[in-house]
């Protein structure tokens, strides 16, 4: 089984190297494959309306959708492994709710500010502060309660029960909201990868390695924690240490990818399933790996699908991952009833 690995890998990189530059290609106009990767290797493509469309808009959302696959479907391995929970995702501890939380108090409460700093705190750069601060407080309050709860499965009901505080203040503000408000926060909350500007792909960059890098130095914690926690502290395990590092990563890519991204469901919660199921193994050596390349490779195929390639429309990116989420989710839901019958 582990000779296939190598090969497996080989064709899931050449299937993102072939999908980034296919991702690039479609649009409302489509670009052939040919120019876009004439123009990426330093040369210059026949047109320069395709040139400026490559470079300022096509690439910058082709790179924020593999950090955005990279960094949700890593969170949700880490999840399912800390919780021994299939269906822990990276929101599973409150902070999506947190973050849109943030954006809601800036969107939907714009009445109560003044108007010298509406177009401040409404700006893209104001939003994802505000999405940040959010994330931030859900973070340090599940941080402090995880110091008091030695159970697991504890610190997950607190994530819920924090995202369902933040669920009814945003309904609320909701209801007093007016209809234009509405819309705007409507649009935040269905996720966007096109509208990051090269710094703010930098910062999401940073985030998005800091989390990946914390996550690699657990790789071995993660593979003792599957013979549950009591096992892992015979070993030698510091599973305080480890549950903290765990949760940090997480909110590190988590907070970040919502911050820039929107909330963008389902990924986290499938990707992780799908890996197992192709490399059919629990070893994180092996699974982080596999979960990293295919969470920018299905990205990258919802992000082409959501272009509706020769369309001037535009499909939201969250209704595409879920779309294409909750059927593996429901069928990974059969399939586990089954084996247990």
């Amino acid at each position: 089984m582990q000779n296939r690995n190598p090969i497996l890998f080989l064709l899931l990189s050449f299937g993102l190297f072939l999908l980034f530059f296919t991702n690039i290609s479609f649009g409302a106009i489509t670009i052939p494959v040919k120019e876009v990767f004439t123009s990426l290797t330093g040369g210059n493509a026949s047109k320069s309306s395709w040139e400026y469309i490559i470079i300022e808009y096509r690439l910058p959302k082709a790179i924020t959708a593999i950090l955005v696959g990279i960094g949700l479907s890593i969170s949700g391995l880490l999840m399912q492994t800390l919780f021994r929970n299939p269906l822990a995702g990276p929101y599973v501890l409150g902070l999506s709710s947190g973050s849109s939380l943030g954006v809601a108090f800036v969107i939907l409460g714009a009445g109560i500010v003044p108007s010298f700093l509406k177009s401040i705190i409404l700006s893209s750069y104001g939003l994802v502060l505000a999405s940040t601060l959010g994330s931030t407080v859900v973070l340090v309050l599940v941080l402090l309660v995880s110091q008091r709860l030695r159970d697991t499965m504890s610190i997950l009901i607190v994530g819920l029960m924090f995202s369902s505080f933040a669920g009814a203040f945003v309904s609320v503000l909701t209801y007093f909201s007016t209809a234009e408000q509405l819309q705007k926060f409507t649009f935040w909350s269905m996720g966007s990868l096109g509208s990051l500007s090269w710094t703010s792909i930098t910062i999401l960059s940073i985030c998005v390695f800091i989390g990946l890098i914390l996550s690699i130095l657990n790789i071995k914690s993660l593979n003792t924690l599957l013979l549950g926690e009591n096992y892992g502290k015979s070993l030698g395990l510091n599973f305080k240490k480890s549950k903290l590092l765990l949760i940090l990563a997480t909110s590190i890519l988590t907070g970040s990818i919502t911050a820039f991204a929107g909330p963008i469901a389902f990924i986290g919660l499938a990707v992780p399933h799908i890996a197992k199921l192709v490399f059919q193994t629990s070893n994180h050596s092996v699974l982080f790996w596999s979960t990293l390349l295919l969470g920018a490779i299905i990205m990258l195929i919802c992000d082409s699908i959501s272009q509706l390639p020769g369309s001037d429309l535009t499909l939201p990116i969250n209704a595409v991952t879920s779309l294409f989420g909750a059927p593996i989710v429901i069928w990974l839901l059969v399939r586990k009833r089954k084996m247990m019958n």
